[in-house]
Order: C-alpha cells, then sequence, then structure tokens
C-alpha cells in the first residue's frame, strides 16, 4: 500500500471538513479562530508524523536509503561497499648534475604544483634501478634521471591528474633537482557510489546459488572498484581443454595487475567453486599498440597542444578496452578528431606499422606502447 502524502493546507481542509460534517450548526473556522488554531496544531503535527513514516521507509528500503543507511542496511546481508581505488602512475625524477649517485628512497612524497594532491614513490623490484638492500631507486653516476612508480596518498578520483601536474617533491633530495610526470596517473576510484552499490547487491542476490558465472563474476567485482574480468569454461591457462576447470582473467586497467590483487582475487573466488573442479587467475597478455598519425590544425590553432590532446584521448580510447575486445584502426581517427574541435585533416594513421586491426586473444587485453602526433 502506498503512502498518500498530504501538505499543510490539505490536512486542515480535511479537518474543517470533518468538524463541520460532525456539528449540528455551523462553526466558526474563520482566519484567527480558537478552533481553527486547534485544527492547525493539529496539522503541524500531522505533517511532523508523516515525515518521521517517511524517513523511516527510507531508511528501510536499500531502494531509497543512501549513504550510511544504505551501508547498515547491506551490512544484514554481509555485504560492504567497496573503497576508493588510489591513483598511480609513473614519475620522472631528474638532476641537472651527475656526477655522484644518488638514491630516490620509496615513501618519498611528490605533490602537483598547486600542492593539493601528494603522490608516494612505492618499491617495485621488477622496475629498473630498485635495489632491495637500500629501498629505493639508484641514479648512478652519469645517470640524469629515471623513471619510478608512484601513488596517491589519498584514495579517489582526484588522484587521477594530467600529465606534466607533479612538480614538487615534498622534501629535499640530496642530488635529485626536479620531478614531473610525462603521462597522466589513472585508476583513481571515489567509493563506491550508492547506485552502484544497490546494482551489485543485485549480483550478490544472483549469486546465492554459487557456483554459477555469475556467482564467479561477483566474487571478482567484490574485491576492487574498476577490475575487468572474463570467465572461459572447460580451459587451462595453457589455452587447452580440461573439463571441469575455468580460467579467470582479471585486469585493474593495467595490462599488468599485481600478484596480491590475483591472489585476493583467487580467494574471493574460492567459496563460489563447485566442489571437484578446479580454476586458475591470470593476468591478461597484453598486445601492445604503437600508434602514428599525422594532423593538421585549423586557423591560429597550437599544434602542440591540439597534439597533447589527441595523444590523452587515443591513449586514454585504448587503454579503456575491455579483455578480448580488438582495437579496430578506424577508430584511431575517429578518437583524433573528438579530441579537439580545431583538427582539419587526420592522416597517415598507422597501427604497429599497418592499417589492419589490432586482435588480442581472448584473454588478452590492448594498451598503448606509445602514441605520436606529428
Amino acid at each position: 500500500m502506498q503512502l498518500q502524502l498530504q501538505n499543510f493546507s490539505a490536512l486542515v481542509t480535511g479537518a474543517a471538513a470533518a468538524v463541520q460534517g460532525a456539528a449540528r450548526q455551523l462553526v466558526d473556522l474563520s482566519v484567527g479562530s480558537t478552533l481553527r488554531a486547534m485544527l492547525e496544531a493539529s496539522a503541524s503535527m500531522a505533517l511532523w508524523l508523516q515525515w518521521l513514516i517517511l524517513q523511516m521507509l527510507q531508511m528501510t528500503r536499500a531502494a531509497t536509503s543512501v549513504g550510511s543507511d544504505l551501508d547498515s542496511w547491506m551490512a544484514d546481508f554481509t555485504v560492504s561497499r567497496l573503497p576508493a581505488v588510489a591513483a598511480a602512475g609513473t614519475v620522472t625524477f631528474s638532476r641537472f648534475v651527475a656526477v655522484a649517485p644518488a638514491l630516490v628512497p620509496a615513501g618519498t612524497n611528490v605533490l602537483t604544483a598547486d600542492g593539493t594532491q601528494t603522490f608516494q614513490v612505492i618499491a617495485a623490484s621488477t622496475v629498473a634501478g630498485y635495489s632491495a638492500a637500500q629501498n629505493g631507486y639508484v641514479l648512478v653516476a652519469g645517470q640524469v634521471s629515471i623513471d619510478v612508480p608512484v601513488a596517491a596518498v589519498v584514495a579517489g578520483g582526484l588522484g587521477n591528474v594530467q600529465a606534466g601536474v607533479v612538480t614538487q617533491i615534498a622534501a629535499a633530495l640530496p642530488g635529485v633537482d626536479t620531478v614531473t610526470n610525462g603521462l597522466p596517473f589513472q585508476g583513481g576510484l571515489d567509493a563506491e557510489s550508492d547506485a552502484a552499490f544497490r546494482a551489485r547487491f543485485q549480483t550478490y542476490l544472483a549469486s546465492r546459488s554459487r557456483a554459477t558465472p555469475t556467482a564467479v563474476g561477483y566474487a571478482v567485482a567484490s574485491v576492487q572498484q574498476g577490475l575487468q574480468y572474463t570467465i572461459e569454461e572447460n580451459a587451462l591457462p595453457s589455452g587447452g581443454t580440461q573439463l571441469g576447470s575455468f580460467v579467470v582473467t582479471v585486469d585493474d586497467g593495467t595490462g599488468n595487475p599485481p600478484n596480491a590483487l590475483l591472489t585476493s582475487v583467487a580467494a574471493a573466488i574460492e567459496p563460489m567453486r563447485p566442489i571437484g573442479t578446479t580454476f586458475a587467475v591470470q593476468p591478461p597478455v597484453v598486445s601492445w599498440a604503437t600508434i602514428s598519425m599525422t594532423v593538421t590544425v585549423t586557423g591560429d590553432a597550437v599544434h602542440a597542444v591540439v597534439a597533447a590532446a589527441v595523444v590523452g584521448a587515443i591513449t586514454g580510447y585504448v587503454d579503456a578496452l575491455p579483455i578480448g575486445t580488438p582495437l579496430p584502426w578506424s577508430r584511431l581517427t575517429q578518437q583524433a578528431y573528438q579530441a579537439s574541435a580545431l583538427i582539419g585533416n587526420v592522416g597517415a594513421v598507422l597501427l604497429n606499422g599497418g592499417t589492419a586491426d589490432l586482435v588480442p586473444p581472448a584473454s588478452g587485453v590492448v594498451k598503448a606502447a606509445g602514441v605520436t602526433v606529428n
């Protein structure tokens, strides 16, 4: 039954009609009369009670609850909101004089030019120049610069900054003078929105039967925001066929998800899989795309500015392609035109030196190795 809401005037009018209908003679309900004042006071109380009922109804239904109320509602089903994800990227530390060795320790903080966003150098043993013994990245004598990975100190979408805005080193580094980010930072996501939380809860309900692709997909999606995944049934990681085995390919948008993330995904899938089956969690096979094109600008537009916009648009488009999705060569021209209204013509578009589409395997993903705009 739906609650019929009434405003103050409707409540007073209804009460006045009821009083007059029950009276044997005409009653004084004019403005300022004692009886009208009593009816208006009762209407005010009724409005307050109506508001309390609405508040209760809102908080007891997931479709209308928001914020912490939605969190408490979902907690009854042991479902929690996914936290924010920190943006990550690469910065380049440089120096003017490269005579002596220098060290960029893990944990070093760098900031955007306006000082609003802080990023921290993270240890990565797979990155060239990293020294586990010194817990940092070493610039040897004669080396002018080094690229190191960083992550936002505060998780969220505000960490997705443009190229060239990280320019400050929080504390002095002996032998290091400047820092900058040649490419934009990506991957930062705010905490799961109410709408996304409700949508995932529907998947949660559908997964209660367990041992289904929907259940496995829910387990993967609940590990971290922004994950892409595919599920191949009766398959092996090598590409062979085996009944009762399935392979889950997971990507966090980088094409190279960390081992800790893959381990977390496997742990989430384990309670969902049927007894007697086996599974494997793997990163995607990356198909690198090297792209080049020539752009002609109109009027007095600055070619370098337009070219930078084209590079950013194409890189973002390519890196956002889902697992198993091909990169059409013809789409590159479209992305270039959409990047700026100051483009007069786009030509000489090449994808890995040719004009053929780049088609990754079913468990592969396409990433931009480099975009050159002349």
